[in-house]
């Protein structure tokens, strides 16, 4: 119950003027008694999903479960991701607290100054990306890795009926939603296998990983041509899981990596095209102070003073 509170204060956070959030609160002793007893009692489900479409920037598909469901998530959350937190490598960036995506870009221009010898050698970089990312996650597969890690039967039991609440469109058993907080744990758990292979087997020392996006460095431009076809071999054998065909791709640090949204060159980082457009489109549609200090706080973690400029002036 003491964790059921504290996950329900957390989830509050931002949420309080949201019809369903109201809705619970209104009968908040007599929701919270019932789901704690069918936790309790081992009588609980996890219920459906409200989807609906999303640009960010691509069109995504977010799944919604209930308030008790998503308390469900927190409660699970808040017990599981320190003992797992502690089993990622150090360069696993995405969902997970004190990282995110400025450090994971810093990381990589430090690996690029490492790499080349403080730009004196030519570094090479692969770039993967992994297609249709939560749509692909077998629930077999992470059930057999969660057995690996979590003792507790009746945990594994509530994990179970999480995991196997969604399914990706015309498939059985496989896909994550995107929305749950517990997807963001769980991939980052499945995606470790991964993170595990490539340092430990393939000892790439320079290697970032963030969500389905992950790159490694080296000097040797063959050496990293032959790991393509090493690291699809285990994505397909041991998680079921295909390389973007059309988003693998090796380069020189010197004519510009795209990574992260940003264009990362051995001295400097430009914003993605794409992601300028799409600033200059919203800003036009909606240039409140909230839009602009969101844009100007991207902007200064690379190199793009006249996009500054130009944002600071934008009059919608």
């Amino acid at each position: 119950m003491e964790n059921l509170l504290i996950s329900w204060q957390e989830f509050l956070r931002g949420k309080r003027k949201r019809q369903d959030v109201a809705e619970f609160s209104a009968h908040f002793m007599d929701n919270i008694l019932a789901l704690h007893q069918e936790l309790a009692g081992k009588t609980y489900r996890h219920g459906g999903y409200q989807a609906f479409k999303i640009n960010d920037p691509k069109p995504r598909d977010i799944h919604k479960a209930s308030v008790r469901d998503r308390l469900v998530h927190h409660a699970l959350y808040r017990i599981l991701y320190p003992y797992f937190d502690r089993q990622f490598i150090f360069d696993s960036y995405s969902c997970r607290i004190g990282k995110g995506t400025h450090r994971a870009i810093n990381k990589f221009r430090e690996y690029g100054r490492i790499v080349s010898h403080n730009h004196t050698r030519t570094v090479w970089v692969l770039k993967c990306d992994i297609r249709k990312f939560f749509a692909s996650i077998d629930h077999k597969i992470l059930k057999d890795i969660l057995v690996k890690h979590v003792e507790e039967e009746d945990v594994l039991r509530l994990l179970s009926w999480v995991v196997d609440s969604f399914n990706a469109e015309g498939k059985t058993g496989v896909g994550l939603p995107l929305g749950n907080l517990t997807s963001q744990l769980l991939v980052n758990i499945y995606m470790n296998e991964l993170d595990q292979f490539i340092k430990r087997k393939l000892k790439a020392k320079y290697y970032i990983r963030y969500a389905d996006d992950f790159v490694i460095f080296s000097e040797n431009r063959e050496w990293l041509e032959k790991q393509i076809s090493v690291v699809a071999d285990f994505l397909s054998h041991e998680l079921k899981l295909q390389l973007h065909p059309e988003k693998v791709f090796i380069k020189s640090l010197s004519s510009g990596v795209d990574f992260l949204g940003w264009v990362n060159f051995s001295h400097h980082r430009v914003l993605r095209s794409s992601t300028k457009w799409r600033m200059y489109k919203k800003l036009e549609a909606d240039g409140g102070i909230g839009t602009m200090a969101s844009y100007l706080g991207l902007l200064s973690h690379g190199n793009a003073y006249k996009l500054i400029c130009r944002a600071q002036n934008f009059k919608p």
